[in-house]
Parts: structure tokens; sequence; C-alpha cells
């Protein structure tokens, strides 16, 4: 079974979270540091399982047998046996000393040239290769080379060495994100890589439930629905996927703004409505929902209160969150009565004042009496037993986002 080196984003707990519902039978063996994370799967990964997860920057997939730092020059040509033309290669080592990677780019780029093979590398001892390098080089396909992943341990020695199998597109992100035609920056701009997370906690949210006989697969299209899609950030990543997309607001321009924000990825990705379809009306979540059938799965980015450029006062705070309370509650029972069975996945607001961070209380308060019970993959961290959830917050930030994961549960249990 081969082991991979995922290299997690900005939010490693999260990240993990995501790996966990979403690859069969993950077994994490160590992490290094906070940012590397060495898995077990038998499932095999790739490139496609890396452009729907938001939460992994790069994915390398480990060599067979062990080898030295002197095995290196050989690994590498083997791996880049029947390459046409010019050899391209990059070293991307983690715990690995500046010097031995500068001697081990020479040494390759020699050892290739003595037999024959012309060669070239990206990147340096200092900083590796940037994604957009990998893919234009072509070392992901390994149509004119490959990538080396070297990790050490605190004392520098070789423990695990891999090939890049796959790694984050940025300009994709930046298409989506930057070139939409509508973006509501008032409202708060949820990150592409966010919502595809949210996206796959869906995926091991709907295995299982009452409303979902089957267990899903990776590769399951599921119906979403997001009551509060405002431009449609989670619905866009959900067409991109292959998935069918409901998708409400109570906001009249937030509908529009969706609808063609939808009709723009349709055309730029080639996406067809017979293909995957989509429909976005005008909702307020709180009151009954009417459809024809069920979605598979809820996921959404509830209200997150008035935007806020500076630290926000506790008085301030304090409205937010009963506000925001009441509005969660409910929708919560609004779904519990007319989604019976069907998995939520959301977010709900983190206030940072000077004391610290500010959540929502009532609404966990009377959770399980609506009919939902917070839970998280197997293996999740969860700081608080009682409240299972996730934190994403960049550090410029005074508004976060609590993720949670409801299950439903039957009513008469609940209150047991």
């Amino acid at each position: 079974m081969p082991t991979y080196a995922a290299f997690l984003g900005n939010h490693p707990d999260l990240s993990l979270t995501e790996l966990r519902a979403t690859v069969p039978e993950l077994k994490v063996k160590r992490m290094l540091g906070s940012q590397i994370a060495l898995v077990d799967t038998p499932a095999e990964l790739s490139q496609r399982d890396l452009d729907r997860w938001g939460g992994i920057f790069l994915l390398a997939k480990s060599m067979e047998g062990k080898c030295t730092y002197d095995d290196l020059p050989a690994l590498l040509q083997k791996e880049t046996e029947g390459t046409k033309g010019k050899v391209t290669f990059s070293l991307r080592g983690f715990n690995i000393p500046r010097p031995t990677v500068h001697n081990l780019y020479r040494t390759i780029k020699h050892q290739f040239k003595d037999k024959g093979i012309p060669v070239r590398y990206i990147g340096n001892e200092r900083k590796p290769p940037v994604s957009a390098q990998l893919h234009d080089a072509g070392l992901i396909s390994g149509k004119h080379g490959c990538e080396l992943v070297l990790l050490g341990n605190d004392d520098s020695e070789l423990i695990w060495v891999g090939r890049t199998v796959a790694v984050q597109n940025p300009d994709e992100y930046t298409k989506r994100d930057m070139e939409k035609p509508v973006r509501d920056t008032r409202a708060g701009l949820l990150p592409p890589k966010l919502a595809q997370i949210l996206l796959s906690l869906g995926t091991w949210a709907v295995q299982g439930t009452p409303s979902n006989e089957k267990r899903t697969t990776r590769n399951q299209k599921l119906t979403i629905l997001d009551p509060f899609c405002g431009t449609g950030v989670i619905p866009m990543e959900a067409l991109l996927k292959g998935w069918p997309v409901l998708a409400s607001d109570l906001s009249l321009r937030a509908v529009n703004g969706c609808e063609k924000n939808l009709d723009w990825l349709r055309k730029e990705w080639k996406i067809l409505k017979r293909d995957v379809p989509s429909l976005v009306w005008k909702q307020d979540a709180t009151k009954q929902f009417q459809l024809k059938e069920l979605p598979n799965v809820v996921v959404t980015e509830t209200m997150l209160g008035p935007p806020v450029s500076d630290r926000p006062l506790a008085k301030e705070v304090a409205k937010y969150r009963s506000a925001c309370d009441a509005l969660e509650i409910a929708f919560l029972q609004n779904a519990s009565d007319t989604l019976p069975g069907v998995p939520l996945v959301v977010m709900f607001p983190v206030w940072y004042v000077k004391s610290g961070p500010v959540r929502l209380e009532q609404v966990w308060k009377k959770m399980k009496d609506i009919g939902y019970e917070a839970v998280l993959p197997p293996g999740s961290p969860i700081p608080d037993p009682a409240r299972p959830s996730i934190v994403y917050r960049r550090a410029d930030q005074f508004v976060g986002r609590e993720i949670a994961i409801l299950k439903p549960v039957k009513k008469d249990s609940a209150k047991k």
C-alpha cells in the first residue's frame, strides 16, 4: 500500500478533516510539523482527487523501498525513463539542509549529462517551484519529467521519498474568484477553497443518513441545497464537481447574482444544464421548503451578521449574536420539518472581540431538541466534545466561521 505525503493548507486541522471525510480507510501515520501528513490508503489518489479538495496544496506518492541521498540520481532517471527530449526535474524538501539540496541538484544534473541525457531543473535549494511551474513544465503529468519530494527528520536524515502527483492550480482559483461577473464584497467573500472543503464534508455527512440508503463513494454525484446562496460560491463549486444544485436566498439581488455567476461558469467550463442541472430561486430559509425531491445534503454559509472591518465592541456582538442565534434556530427548525433526514454542513459566525472569540450559544443548546446532532469524521480534532466543530478564520479577520456537520436524529430520541 503506498503512502502519500499531503501538504496541508493554512488550517491544518480542517485539511485533515477533509481528507478523513473523503479518502477511504485513511490512516494518518505521522505528522511532520503541522503542515505535512504522511497517510496510508488503499485508494489510488491523483490530480483529479486534489482538484476536488480545498485544503490540500500538494500530494506526493511514496517510492518503493528505502533509499539514501546517493540513490536519488538513479531513482530520478528511472522515474523519467521514456521522457522525450530534455528532462525537467525539481526537488522539494522538508527538514533537508539547503547545502544538501544544492548538491543534489548539481549531482543529478551532472549524472544525467554524463549519460547523454539533456536535463534542466526548476526551483532551487532556497525555494521549490510554485505550483503553476509544476503544471506548465509537465512534471505533474510526467510528460517532461517529475518532482521528487524529500522528507527528513529533525536530524536531517532522509526518512521518506516520493513523487509529486498532484498540486493545486492557483490560476483556476483566481479565475473563479476574481473573474466571475458578480462579487458582493459587502456580504463577505467565501473562498472557493473553503466551499470545496464544505462539499467534501457533505460527502461524508451523507453516508448512512436516512434519506440516502446507499453509502457514497468518492465520485458519487450528490444534489446539494444552499439556502443562503449569496452570489453562488458553493453552487459554483458543486457544479464543477458535477453535482446538481438547488440554491435560494432571501435577497433578490443575491439570487440574480448567483444565476449570472452560474451561467458564466457553465460557459467558461462547458458545463451543460442537461448534464448538471441547477435551480435558483428567492426564498426565506426559515420558511417551508417545497421541493419535488429532497436534496442529498444541505451545504451553506448561514448569516454571519453585518460586515465588520474593525474589531467589534462586546455590546455590538451581543446584539449580533442574539439576531443570528434566532435566525439559526428558525432555519434548523424549518430544515428539520421540511427536509426530513437530510444532513447539513453549516457555518455559524464567530466574532473576535478584545476579550476573545464569541460564538453562538442558543442554537447549540436547542440543536438536539430540534432534531440534529453535531458530528465530525473519526479522528478529527475536537477541542470541545460538547460542541464538535472546526473554526476557520484568517489572521486579519474579526469574524470567523464555525463549521459544523449536523446529522439528523429522531426528535424523540434527541429529547431523552
